[in-house]
């Protein structure tokens, strides 16, 4: 079991950064490739960027790649998303997860909801034009 609290969130002007963090607690967060999803009212929950249990490999969806950047600290238990450039449609609720893994992944895996196994409350991101 890992519990993962999400923080950051707020309301911004497009063009402006934004980082959102996730603490998680539990066990070894090391084992754990770590994913940021969102959600738009009225909409399904989305991939954003998944990061591999040792960091070395990410993933991003088309539209944040260039833009966004996902990084982890395994010795603070800690997930970050940091949101440069942001953009009106960026607007919804931020939630990372968790997914136990044995190694590293890499290219485009893990990028379903279904692919984790635990979540985050969410945070709030707004993007005013």
């Amino acid at each position: 079991q890992v519990q993962l609290v999400e923080s950051g969130g707020g309301l911004v002007q497009a063009g402006d950064s934004l980082r959102v963090s996730c603490a998680a607690s539990g066990r070894t967060f090391s084992a754990y490739a770590m994913g940021w999803f969102r959600q738009a009212p009225g909409k399904e929950r989305d991939f954003v960027a998944r990061i591999s249990r040792s960091g070395a490999s990410t993933y991003y969806t088309d539209s944040v790649k260039g833009r966004f950047t996902i990084s982890r600290d395994n010795a603070k238990n800690t997930v970050y998303l940091q949101m440069n450039s942001l953009k009106p449609e960026d607007t919804a609720v931020y939630y990372c997860a968790a997914s136990p893994q044995l190694a590293d992944v890499t290219g485009p895996r893990l990028i379903l909801a279904t692919h984790y196994n635990y979540w985050g409350q969410g945070t709030q991101v707004t993007v005013s034009s």
